[in-house]
């Protein structure tokens, strides 16, 4: 009988956003005598998206790969594996990816953080106006029930969220969680609420490993709710985490910002997408709000930053580049 991916994940996995491998449509490779996955999803009949690292222990990480690689090869499908961390580059560079930074995830450690000081002024004056807005923060399944009406509340908190980013947006996918019902999975649920009704909400992931804690994830808020509110789950989720004794507060990556030469991949790197990723940064919040989402995440003086990757095998082609956009729906 296999062992349940979260009993994987929570054994061998090291990467912030681990929790995405347990996405709905998200698949499982494994293969016999290993215990680990790699998590992916097939993109048209020709390629296939890893995303994340290869979840398994050290020793057993090449080997499935490799196995990876068989499938892949009788599929006649070409790869593609984002959000790969620097521990993961010499591995996919020996086995031929064509290697690039993709962007820059942010973390707190909770144990030192606070709001006190200049530096967050502004996000103090912003909770306060929240709160005298009438605005309270509580977790879903906790603090209130999550039923019926609250489930119906957020799916339309999700449907005004999404009509206010215009018609042609859609809801990126694969590279962000999911929002499960407490109870029914293993991520938790803050909402913003005014009165009895919510306004925003954020639902968290958890990270394991070395740096265990939670991913703040899905934020999701009415155009009508005060700017402060999103801010103020964040706090209130922050402070929970504290007492509770969690050590991190993931704000994970954000593509396409961060990009540093010293970051650049020593074995594999591809200079053409390389080039790319950089042309997005300058000129492409049409594809993806980069800029914002860093200057949010910036303002929370995150105490770590770090690179992620996307890697290309055996070789870039605009068809593999056009499948990963498509997978996100980025496009």
């Amino acid at each position: 009988m296999e062992r349940p991916a979260l009993d994987i994940l929570r054994e061998h996995a090291q990467h912030s956003s681990v929790a995405l491998a347990l996405n709905r449509d998200t698949e499982h490779f494994r293969t016999p005598g290993v215990d680990g996955i790699i998590a992916f999803r097939r993109a048209g009949r020709r390629h296939a998206v890893q995303i994340g690292s290869v979840y398994a222990a050290a020793e057993d990480r090449k080997h499935l790969l490799y196995a990876f690689h068989e499938w892949a090869g009788r599929e006649r499908r070409k790869l593609c594996a984002v959000q790969l961390t620097a521990n993961d580059l010499e591995l996919y560079g020996s086995f031929g990816y064509r290697l690039s930074q993709l962007g820059t995830a942010f973390s707190i450690r909770l144990d030192t953080f606070t709001l006190a000081g200049r530096r967050f002024e502004k996000v103090r004056n912003k909770l306060a106006r929240s709160r005298r807005a009438g605005l309270s923060t509580v977790e879903a399944g906790r603090d209130v029930p999550y039923d019926d009406r609250l489930a119906a509340a957020l799916d339309g908190i999700d449907r005004r969220w999404l009509a206010a980013k215009g018609k042609h947006v859609k809801k990126l996918e694969f590279m962000v969680g999911e929002r499960d019902a407490p109870g029914a999975g293993v991520r938790r649920l803050f909402l913003a609420m005014s009165g009895d009704e919510p306004i925003a909400y954020v639902s968290y992931s958890p990270v394991f490993g070395d740096r265990a804690g939670w991913l703040y994830d899905i934020t999701r808020r009415l155009p009508e709710a005060p700017p402060g509110a999103v801010d103020l789950i964040l706090v209130e989720a922050a402070r929970r985490f504290q007492r509770e004794g969690v050590g991190w507060l993931h704000l994970g990556l954000t593509p396409f910002c961060g990009l540093s030469p010293g970051w650049r991949p020593e074995v594999g790197e591809h200079r053409r997408v390389g080039r790319l990723v950089r042309l997005i940064a300058e000129h492409g919040d049409w594809i993806y709000p980069a800029r914002s989402q860093a200057e949010y995440k910036e303002k929370w003086q995150p105490t770590d930053r770090h690179p992620e990757y996307v890697g290309f095998y055996p070789s870039v082609s605009l068809g593999t580049v056009w499948r990963l956009l498509r997978l996100t729906r980025a496009i």
